[in-house]
């Protein structure tokens, strides 16, 4: 029993010298100084406090540093912004049509007007350009097509009725050979151009730093041609270039639209263009219209509509110009009152004036009258006086 005894209190006092705390700690650090005791194990090799350090080589300040955005980029007038019609889901051209996804109103002359898809099946850029070598073409032929008729000898049109040498209209031998010659030339000029750089000249580099947000090909047309300067009519600004761009295609479309009626016209007629036309001869008619049309604009404007084909109303502009003029005529009618009151007071002064000099004029006039008649009469007849 006594044994026993000696055994179990062996055991205990061992299993109490395993859960006693040891005397020897050590510490690891970081590079921020933050000491942890930990217990040491005897039989692991002790470990010198400051031989283990967690460091990073990454630069924490640079790394989660915002970086700032070129100015230039979001500028209008210094780069041509993307996107302007991402916010509508139809076409501006075609409302009844989705807008296609490549004609976002980027471009100049975009209006989401491609009903047939060609956008997405062929290369934007090279589309651009031939659109506007067409509209170019078209601009000097609705000019030359009825000066043509108007100013050209005979024998340089075609038929009995003199019309302008077409394909429609049919050629004679020396109208074949001009043309010939004239779009010889153009199709020269466009073999040697159609490959051509424009990054390094004087408008194409800025038509590279106007279209950086865009692409890297620059403006389609782009000839370095520009010797009157008039491409920075509206500004030597990446947004006034656009407009003028925007300009030249709106006309070179409306002139595509009008050659096209002219041969179709003179096709079907047999008549030449100029033919009792307002548009060619002297003529009232058309100085009225193009007034009209004038006036309307500076005082009223069209409205789309989701209801209605369109509608009419007057516009802010107009409702600003209608009552300057209001108050220009009121001004003018106060000026006008006052302006008479001071000439009827002139007037009536002046009026006194002349009667009272009338009056001494006739007073003097009858008495010289009367003078002469005495003096007269004296000589003639013995006149008492």
């Amino acid at each position: 029993m006594r044994f026993f005894s000696s055994v179990l209190a062996l055991l205990a006092t061992q299993n109490a010298c395993a859960f006693t705390a040891p005397k020897s700690t050590t510490t690891i650090t970081t590079k921020t100084s933050l000491a942890l005791p930990v217990v040491a194990d005897p039989s692991i090799p002790q470990i010198k406090n400051d031989s283990i350090k967690y460091e990073t080589d990454v630069d924490v300040e640079n790394k989660f540093k915002v970086k700032e955005v070129d100015p230039a980029i979001l500028d209008p007038k210094k780069r041509v912004q993307t996107g302007r019609y991402n916010d509508k889901k139809m076409s501006i051209a075609v409302p009844f049509l989705k807008r296609p996804n490549k004609l976002d109103g980027t471009h100049a002359g975009d209006v989401g007007f491609d009903p047939l898809g060609l956008s997405e099946s062929n290369d934007l850029y090279t589309m651009m350009e031939a659109e506007l070598r067409h509209s170019r073409l078209a601009m000097l032929a609705v000019i030359g097509w009825p000066l043509s008729e108007l100013y050209a000898p005979n024998w340089m049109l075609h038929g009995k009725m003199h019309l302008a040498p077409s394909v429609l209209n049919g050629f004679d031998p020396l109208s074949f050979i001009a043309v010939a010659a004239i779009f010889g030339g153009f199709g020269y000029l466009e073999y040697k151009t159609s490959l051509r750089r424009t990054d390094d000249k004087r408008i194409g580099m800025k038509h590279k730093e106007d279209m950086a947000n865009v692409w890297k090909y620059g403006v389609p047309g782009d000839y370095n041609f520009d010797p009157l300067n008039l491409y920075s009519a509206f500004g030597d600004t990446a947004d006034g270039r656009k407009a003028m761009r925007e300009l030249e295609v709106a006309h070179g479309r409306s002139a595509m639209l009008g050659i096209t009626a002219f041969a179709a016209w003179e096709a079907l007629t047999g008549h030449p263009i100029v033919e009792n036309s307002m548009f060619f001869h002297p003529n009232a008619l058309l100085p009225t219209l193009a007034l009209a049309y004038l006036g309307f604009g500076f005082f009223y404007e069209i409205e789309d509509s989701d209801q209605y084909l369109f509608q009419i109303k007057q516009s802010s502009e107009g409702a600003g110009r209608i009552e300057r003029i209001k108050n220009g005529l009121n001004y003018m009618k106060e000026d006008a009152i006052e302006y008479a009151a001071i000439a009827t007071e002139v007037g009536g002064n002046y009026a006194e004036k002349f009667g009272t000099v009338s009056n001494d004029l006739k007073q003097k006039y009858d008495q010289l009258t009367q003078d002469y008649t005495k003096k007269v009469m004296s000589k003639n007849y013995d006149v008492s006086e």
